[in-house]
C-alpha cells in the first residue's frame, strides 16, 4: 500500500516550473474558493459526513449508551435491532454502537495525528531541500530515500514491533513511514515555486531569504500540501486499523474500528455484524477524506474560477 501520487495534490516531478509546477492562488478570493468548494457535491458530504464523524467521536462520553467494555454473556451476538441495543452486540456481548463511538476517538486520533506531524516534519525538510540546494538538499533527499526504499505497511509494522503495542506506538510508527512521501512533495512544490517570476521580482525589491521563504515560498507550497494530506488520513486510518488488526496497537479492553474488525473475524459466520459494521466505518470514513481531498483541490486551483 502506498500513498496517492503526488500528482493528485496538484504536484508532479517534473522540473521547476513544468507543467507540473502548483499553481499559487492569490492571497485575495477566499469566496471562490469556498464557492468552488461547495459546488463539488461530493466534497461537501464528505466535509458534513466527517463533521458528523469527529463530533460523535468526540461526544462518545454523552451519546454512548453502554460502558464500551461492559460485557453481557446473556446478550452475546445479539443482532442489530436488539432491543436496547441498536447495533447489536459482539462476542463478549459489548454494546456495538458504543464501541463504534469510542473506537472512533482512537481510529481518528491514529489518522490525523500522524498525517499532521509528518506533514510539519516533511514541511520542514523540503523547504530545506529545496531552498538550501547544494550538500543540504542531497543529504536531506538521501536519507529519506533510505525510508521511502522500504514498502509503507512493511515499515510500520517493523516499527511498531520493536515498541509496546498501543496508540500511540501506531502514531509513530504512521509518522516515520510518511515522512519520505510528505517530504518529497514539499520539495518539489518549494523548487517549483521558487523558480516562479514573482519570487524573482520579490528578491529583486530586496526581500530577503527569510521573508522569501515565509511570505512567498510557503504559502504556495502548503495548498497542495495541504490537499496531499488530507487524503493520506483516510489511508493512514486503515493502516492503524491494520495494525490494531495484527495486535500491535491498541490493546483490549479498548476499541477502535481495526481491532473490533480483528475481534469480530473470529465470530464472522455466527455474528457477522461485528466485523461488518466497524469495516463499513472504515471504509465510508477513508471514502470521506478522499472526497474531501478532492474538493480542496479544485477549491485551491486558482483556474476553477474559469470553468
Amino acid at each position: 500500500m502506498v500513498p496517492p501520487d503526488t500528482a493528485q495534490a496538484g504536484v508532479s516531478e517534473e522540473a521547476p516550473g513544468g507543467v507540473g509546477a502548483p499553481a499559487v492562488p492569490p492571497v485575495s478570493g477566499r469566496g471562490w474558493r469556498v464557492a468552488a468548494f461547495a459546488r463539488d457535491r461530493a466534497a461537501f458530504i464528505a466535509a458534513v459526513v466527517l463533521l458528523l464523524v469527529a463530533g460523535a467521536a468526540l461526544l462518545a462520553p454523552l451519546l454512548s449508551p453502554y460502558d464500551p467494555a461492559a460485557a453481557d454473556n446473556l446478550l452475546r451476538y445479539a443482532p442489530p435491532g436488539t432491543a436496547g441495543h441498536l447495533l447489536g452486540t459482539d462476542a463478549q456481548g459489548r454494546d456495538m454502537l458504543s464501541r463504534l463511538l469510542w473506537g472512533g476517538r482512537v481510529s481518528l486520533v491514529v489518522g490525523v495525528v500522524p498525517v499532521a506531524l509528518a506533514s510539519a516534519a516533511g514541511l520542514a525538510l523540503g523547504l530545506l531541500a529545496g531552498t538550501a540546494g547544494g550538500w543540504a538538499d542531497q543529504v536531506t533527499m538521501r536519507l529519506l530515500d533510505v525510508l521511502f526504499a522500504f514498502p509503507m505497511v512493511l515499515l510500520a509494522i517493523a516499527i511498531a514491533g520493536v515498541l509496546r503495542p498501543g496508540v500511540w506506538t501506531e502514531v509513530v510508527s504512521i509518522t516515520v513511514v510518511l515522512i519520505p512521501y510528505v517530504g518529497r512533495l514539499a520539495r518539489t512544490a518549494t523548487l517549483s515555486v521558487a523558480s516562479m517570476p514573482f519570487i524573482e521580482a520579490a528578491r529583486a525589491a530586496g526581500a530577503t531569504r527569510t521573508a522569501l521563504l515565509l511570505r512567498y515560498v510557503t504559502p504556495g507550497v502548503l495548498p497542495p500540501l495541504l490537499v496531499y494530506a488530507t487524503t493520506l488520513v483516510g489511508l493512514m486510518i486503515v493502516v492503524g486499523s491494520g495494525l490494531s488488526f495484527l495486535g500491535l496497537g491498541v490493546q483490549p479492553p479498548a476499541s477502535d474500528w481495526g481491532a473490533m474488525v480483528s475481534e469480530g473475524r473470529v465470530v464472522l459466520r455466527r455474528a457477522p455484524h461485528a466485523t461488518v459494521l466497524p469495516g463499513l466505518v472504515i471504509v465510508a470514513v477513508s471514502l470521506a477524506f478522499s472526497f474531501l481531498g478532492d474538493g480542496l483541490r479544485d477549491a485551491l486551483d486558482p483556474r476553477s474560477r474559469r470553468r
